[in-house]
């Protein structure tokens, strides 16, 4: 038994939800996340008298020697030699450095406290891998002092925020969410079977189409559309042009020398602003005569090309669904009222969660880490 309670009003946890594409992280108890910012990190070597190409306010790092540019601000600002990488790989940590920064990062600009006064809870994919998860508890607890910590599978903690009315939101350790959970991401969509708050392994059902894949579709159309995908950063100027009309605009000059990286992901944001503009799922499965007598919607790129889309806003999300092998199931389908819900609710769920009472006795605590070690995260987190 941890023997402490962590939770109280004095001193609030922490709740990390990081994910492929970004990072949630806030207060345990609040209703969403204090911080939203993108997982992908700009990444610089130093040189050799300690300087970085382009002198910033960038996270530096003293025992790899580089310097991460974190959050939406540092990362957009074109910088010679910046790459973007993320620090995850297939939902799992791969780069520990850069995500230690992100951490570091996290604690000082959105937090503004000691990361020992905390206890965390951290979401983790249901596929972890025992050495990851180790790894992850050994960091948290030697190097940020942390005083309590858990783990938990963003599919367990995504089942609270949907059945609050249920008497199995209100105690963890004995009564736990059932149910399978869809969940659909940047990198990947997962079917993931939950029964009792344990995740069933041999069950998770993973597939590479998600929101990466309707990017890629975005780009084919505008592909065959032979238009150009320019990011803001480029543009000085542009004109108005006649609607379908090859956009007319001026280069800024004196550009720095920005990184391939770079350059893909400030192009990756224009399509992703187009897909959240434009895009819209059917309510019923895809048919073209359907499509074709929809409302059209107008959307205009950084570079003044602008065009009405219509079929197109149906064709490219109905890629992500195959409805033909369940016209014969019975689903209950639970669904979060929001968008906000919908996009927080696995660290809604931690939120709620590291909040309730009955829920202090499954920290792992500081004593029980320098009692059994490391290895105690397989035991106190399923």
């Amino acid at each position: 038994m941890s023997g402490g309670v962590y939770g109280g009003d004095e001193v609030g946890a922490l709740v990390f939800d990081i994910g492929s594409y970004s990072v949630r992280a806030g207060y345990a108890g609040e209703d969403c996340p204090k911080a939203d910012f993108p997982t992908v990190i700009g990444v610089t070597l130093d040189r050799e008298d300690g300087t970085t190409p382009m002198e910033t306010d960038g996270d530096k790092s003293k025992q790899s020697g580089t310097t991460y540019f974190i959050d939406t601000n540092q990362l957009r600002v074109p910088r010679e030699n910046m790459e973007v990488m993320s620090p995850l790989k297939n939902g799992m940590i791969e780069d520990w450095d850069s995500f230690q920064a992100i951490l570091d990062h996290t604690y000082r600009m959105h937090f503004k406290s000691e990361p020992n006064l905390h206890p965390v809870l951290m979401s983790e994919a249901s596929w972890n891998t025992r050495a990851k998860r180790e790894k992850l508890t050994e960091l948290m607890f030697e190097h940020y002092n942390i005083p309590a910590f858990f783990l938990c599978k963003t599919a367990v903690l995504s089942a609270y925020p949907s059945r609050k009315d249920c008497l199995v939101f209100e105690l963890f350790a004995n009564g736990r969410s059932t149910g399978l959970v869809l969940d659909s991401g940047a990198t990947h969509t997962t079917a993931i079977p939950v029964h009792d708050g344990y995740v069933l392994q041999q069950g998770i059902v993973k597939s590479p189409l998600a929101g990466d894949f309707m990017s890629m579709q975005c780009r084919e159309l505008f592909q065959e559309l032979t238009v150009e995908i320019i990011p803001p950063y480029m543009i000085a100027s542009k004109d108005s042009v006649r609607e379908g009309s090859p956009a007319s605009w001026k280069k800024k000059e004196k550009l720095p020398q920005v990184t391939r990286s770079w350059h893909n992901y400030m192009c990756n944001t224009v399509i992703q602003d187009f897909q959240a503009s434009v895009l819209q799922v059917s309510d019923s499965p895809y048919d073209e005569q359907v499509a074709a007598q929809m409302p059209t919607v107008h959307y205009e790129l950084p570079n003044g090309y602008n065009c009405d889309f219509g079929a197109e806003r149906l064709k490219i999300p109905e890629g992500l669904f195959d409805p033909s092998n369940a016209k014969s199931m019975r689903l209950k389908l639970i669904a979060n009222n929001t968008t906000l819900e919908r996009r927080f609710s696995a660290w809604i769920g931690g939120s709620i969660l590291a909040s309730l009472g009955t829920f202090q006795q499954m920290w792992i605590s500081k004593q029980e880490y320098e009692e059994g070690g490391k290895q105690c995260v397989e035991r106190k987190c399923p």
